[in-house]
């Protein structure tokens, strides 16, 4: 058996930045990481980064075997780099098998035991795939990791969910020239969204060729001759090349043993406490496998927390972890942060509203796509920004700032008085708070 003072089961983002931190102070740490294409995480190698480097190229109209080419140049640059962040620290060691749970500080992998003082599970998500007739047997049904791996260009696609990573892959492809068509079994385009941002979103979508099928329901898959016959609605059917499901992630605890453990589960997660301690001592949960918001951003976050309470004040905790923002990277892109207009009304909560075009942006319209709309809240009575929506060009870089604002409790009229570069995306601001 190897003993470890600390065992980390998954590469992933919080995991790994917590590995290099516990190796740089001398503690022994061994990395558990199940497949050798995922050093560095999800993120790296079959997440944000890669599909980002395929939006961009898609974007600038590259060819879609050029494109794949230079993604995977750069997400092997970074798993190369991560691997060795590592590895070639004295006090750590990079493991390669699947993790098992034998006891609650016992690990089994392969023909190994390794225990550990402290376990620290970062073990990601993995997508959820629907119950249709055939669709597991499907050869031409892809998820959103094995769809960044094709070698030739999909003519036509069927992405089945129409949620943010639907859509995402939905503009990628629709870029590089394959026929889109989007199902889902819901009617209600983007429910996370006030009405007005999703319905935007849905005509830009639509007017580009993007078929999106709502309140749908698909009966069977089936091959033949290299295609896919999608039957759906009793009646009709749809013949495609590739399907991608993109219905959600869950926590990705399949065959990691926890039955051998004390460690207690909640939802389908791992549960955790306001520190990210598990039911069992010395054990944590990092990232996406403890349920909640699936960003890589957040699992970050987590290593904070848990540093914290190793070497800090152990002050940090989900609960002070504040408004957290996402931007979603389609045509233009949409990004928010905290309340929307439609839970302030549900909830009676006063608020002043600003709106303004994206079009009124003069950088929109420099980057010649002046679609999309600013929207953001406020508190009458202390001038704090409650929550904003940004479905514009850069709307990914704006949101931070207006992050920032909300955490720090600062008046909008500081941002509206605020002098910034022109010309630049974030000067709207200027003119959305007049």
């Amino acid at each position: 058996m190897e003993k470890f003072k600390n065992v980390i089961i998954g590469f992933g983002k919080g995991g790994k930045t917590l590995a290099k931190i516990l190796a740089t102070k001398g503690e022994s740490v061994a990395v558990i990481e199940e497949s050798s294409q995922m050093y560095g995480g999800t993120c790296i190698n079959v997440g944000c980064i890669p599909s980002k480097s395929l939006i961009v190229s898609g974007e600038k109209h590259l060819p879609f075997v050029e494109a794949m080419a230079i993604k995977n140049t750069l997400v092997q640059k970074l798993r190369d780099k991560n691997y060795h962040m590592l590895a070639d620290e004295p006090s750590a060691k990079v493991i390669n098998g699947k993790a098992k749970f034998i006891s609650n500080y016992e690990i089994k992998v392969g023909d190994k035991i390794i225990s550990g003082e402290r376990i620290f599970i970062n073990t990601g998500a993995t997508p959820v795939f629907p119950d249709i007739a055939g669709l597991k047997e499907s050869k031409n049904m892809v998820s959103s990791q094995e769809i960044m791996e094709l070698s030739v260009l999909p003519k036509s696609l069927l992405i089945i969910g129409s949620g943010y990573i639907g859509l995402e892959f939905a503009n990628m492809f629709n870029n590089y020239g394959s026929q889109i068509v989007v199902m889902d079994i819901f009617d209600n385009f983007l429910p996370r969204e006030d009405t007005d941002v999703a319905s935007r979103i849905y005509q830009d979508m639509t007017e580009r060729g993007i078929n999106f099928q709502l309140g749908v329901s698909i009966d069977s898959i089936i091959d033949k001759d290299g295609k896919t016959i999608v039957r759906y609605n009793g009646v009709n059917e749809l013949i495609v090349d590739k399907i991608l499901v993109a219905t959600g992630r869950k926590p990705n605890i399949e065959g990691l043993g926890l039955e051998n453990t004390d460690i207690a589960l909640e939802k389908g997660a791992i549960k955790v406490n306001d520190s990210l301690q598990t039911s069992v001592a010395n054990i944590w949960a990092i990232g996406d496998v403890h349920g909640g918001a699936q960003f890589t951003y957040t699992s970050l976050d987590d290593f904070r927390i848990i540093a914290g309470q190793l070497f800090g004040d152990g002050s940090r905790s989900l609960s002070n972890r504040g408004v957290v923002p996402y931007s979603v990277f389609i045509s233009p892109a949409l990004s928010s942060v905290g309340l929307k207009e439609s839970e302030a009304k549900k909830a009676g909560i006063p608020y002043k509203l600003f709106t303004m075009e994206a079009s009124a942006a003069v950088k929109a319209n420099i980057l010649q796509n002046p679609r999309g709309l600013f929207k953001a809240l406020v508190d009458p009575a202390s001038n704090v920004i409650l929550g904003a929506t940004i479905y514009a060009e850069e709307s990914y870089e704006l949101i931070n700032l207006i992050t920032l604002a909300i955490r720090a409790k600062l008046p909008y009229t500081l941002l509206k008085e605020q002098l910034y570069t022109h010309p630049t995306m974030s000067e709207a601001l200027n003119d959305l708070f007049k």
